[in-house]
């Protein structure tokens, strides 16, 4: 409770943190909106494939000219100011960053990028959850490895959900299940970029002003980016993944403690200690009031009778039986939120939640009958979308991670439902991301 005393301490002393973002998309774009307000921070440089498109971003969001007007991160270091560029080798390798966060959004990217911090002795903040969702495990052991810190960025639904579990745990209670919130139905599961806005509630014109990526979005509505997050969420906090995949049970926030209890006390859990989603619309598609959509929760038990006791005497909601309680956050503020990363990281060398085990994974499923020789698009695109399970499993039966899943040809046909596997496509072997992820399913088959 005391980071924005720290951030004061190292203002007046001179001494921002000094940062470098590679990606200057929506999530970049909110973070640069609360940094140009907060001294103790230092943008040194912001690359992306367009700078122009990051000038505009943060003309967008207030910035001067003036503000972004370095002719290069040597000038940038010297008068305070941040350069804009292309060259996110020379971003990572300058002297002048402390921490790189890495933001594009595109997974095998991502990883190079990280990988690439590491050896530089960057600590690094992955805004890109795609990337830890089948390669945070690999992340955190080569950060570790290099010591320096890897953390999931604060304000995106996993590093919240993971605080949740923290400040559960600390308490000393025990966690019987985690997660976050979705818009979910299940014809959801085949939507795509042409259809997304009809189901999440914007209209074309709101969606362009705020320019926001239909494909993006729709990699939330069809489900992919709850199992991307509900894979982060269980891999940092040791929570498990459901055999069945996620179940998206309906509910406002009272109902979670009913719900997210184990099915043999009448809740939806195959058992205790799993991640899930709690969909805000009933089956028939009505909205539900006061729900988490937003949001992430934490759900843990009275499993002494005097803490039930406490629960009944400090009137909080519990299940009906009066021994599940749930403590939750209703809303996310995205990139927003993720000077809380860069603080933690820099003034407690503390990450904001990293992978600690390789519990779960997002596999690729097919949308729809796949013909020998298609393009997978990966998430939220036209041909495939994620699907939460279990890695052990996922693994042993040759899953393809969503992650992967992009731009990559198919050389067998693959039915509606099914899931991806290596044999079915034809893919790069030599990617960054591609090596530390079949490294990492050797270390968990052996």
């Amino acid at each position: 409770m005391n980071l924005f005393k720290k951030l004061q301490e190292r203002a007046a002393a001179g001494n921002p943190i000094r940062v470098g973002m590679i990606g200057a998309g929506k999530f970049g774009t909110m973070f640069l909106a609360q940094a140009v307000r907060i001294p103790a921070i230092h943008i040194v440089g912001v690359v992306d494939l367009n700078p122009g498109n990051a000038k505009s971003n943060m003309k967008l969001v207030g910035w001067s000219d003036e503000a972004h007007s370095a002719a290069s991160l040597d000038d940038a270091a010297i008068t305070g100011k941040t350069c804009v560029d292309d060259d996110w080798q020379a971003l990572i390798a300058h002297p002048a960053v402390d921490i790189v966060i890495e933001a594009t959004g595109n997974p095998l990217a991502a990883v190079t990028h990280c990988l690439a911090a590491f050896a530089h002795g960057k600590n690094v903040i992955n805004v890109t959850v795609e990337a830890d969702a089948f390669c945070g495990p690999g992340l955190a052991q080569k950060a570790a490895e290099a010591g320096v810190i890897y953390s999931m960025a604060y304000g995106d639904q996993p590093a919240l959900a993971s605080d949740l579990v923290d400040w559960a745990r600390t308490c000393g209670f025990s966690v019987v299940a985690a997660g976050r919130g979705h818009k979910w139905l299940p014809h959801f599961r085949q939507s795509t970029p042409d259809t997304v806005w009809d189901h999440w509630g914007l209209t074309r014109e709101q969606a362009e002003r705020g320019r926001l990526n239909p494909k993006m979005f729709n990699a939330f509505l069809d489900g992919s980016k709850p199992a991307i997050e509900s894979a982060a969420i269980a891999n940092a906090t040791g929570l498990e993944a459901p055999e069945y995949g996620l179940a998206f049970p309906s509910g406002g926030i009272d109902d979670i403690p009913t719900l997210m209890r184990p099915k043999s006390e009448g809740g939806q859990l195959e058992r205790k200690g799993l991640v899930d989603v709690v969909s805000c619309l009933t089956r028939e598609g009505e909205q539900i009031p006061y729900d988490i959509r937003k949001g992430v929760w934490v759900v843990f038990e009275a499993d002494t009778e005097y803490l039930k006791n406490c629960f009944e005497e400090y009137k909080v909601v519990t299940d009906p039986s009066g021994k599940y309680m749930t403590l939750y956050k209703r809303w996310h503020m995205i990139g927003l939120e993720l000077a809380v990363s860069v603080a933690s990281v820099a003034l407690r060398a503390e990450a904001t939640g990293a992978a600690i085990c390789f519990n779960a994974d997002c596999a690729a499923i097919a949308k729809r009958d796949l013909d020998l020789g298609e393009m997978l698009d990966g998430e939220g695109g036209y041909t495939v979308s994620g699907g939460l399970c279990p890695a052990v499993s996922s693994v042993r039966q040759g899953n393809v991670p969503l992650g992967l899943a992009h731009n990559v040809p198919l050389i067998r046909a693959v039915k509606k439902g099914a899931a991806i596997t290596w044999d079915d496509i034809k893919i790069d072997r030599t990617t960054d991301a591609y090596k530390l992820r079949t490294g990492m399913e050797e270390q968990l088959l052996k």
